[in-house]
């Protein structure tokens, strides 16, 4: 139950960014871009993330949906998470932030193992100002009940809009 509101707060919370950038100016949009990721908080997920202004830098939030099928066990994970990427140059930044994954093992089988874990992002962030091919490259510390797990990374591919 839950996950359920967890992840009904988070699409909620989505469709209000967009609704706030659809009723904004067209000429100075939101920055946002979809990414396939690699390690990383998701494992191996697709990403959305949007800025909260219309700079293309500053304070934003990401979330995905990504994981591992195979026959014996299947991994769900929703990476969510806030970040703020800064640069000099509005083509190379400098990224950093929080956020939480939910974890599944074998939701088609109502879930044999359920949780989360926290992390954070150190990380770089290639990406042009008007849009086009984007890369990150990040580590993420990963921190659970077990302790803090510092040297974990990602590696991700996209496109900014």
């Amino acid at each position: 139950m839950k996950k359920i509101v967890l992840i009904t707060a988070l699409l909620f919370f989505m469709t209000s960014c967009l609704q706030a950038q659809q009723n904004g100016s067209s000429n100075n949009v939101y920055s946002k871009s979809i990414f396939f990721e690699l390690g990383g908080p998701g494992l191996a997920s697709v990403n959305y993330d949007m800025r909260f202004n219309k700079t293309g830098q500053g304070l934003g939030f990401r979330a995905g949906i990504g994981g591992i099928p195979d026959y014996d066990v299947n991994l769900l994970t929703i990476p969510v998470g806030l970040n703020y990427i800064a640069s000099k140059d509005n083509r190379n930044f400098f990224e950093f932030g929080a956020g939480f994954t939910i974890i599944t093992v074998n939701p088609d089988d109502s879930g044999i193992f359920s949780g989360s874990f926290g992390h954070t992002t150190f990380g770089y962030r290639l990406q042009p100002k008007d849009g086009g091919f984007t890369f990150r490259a990040t580590m993420n510390p990963v921190i659970t009940e077990d302790g803090i797990f510092p040297f974990y990374g990602g590696i991700g591919f996209g496109w900014k809009f």
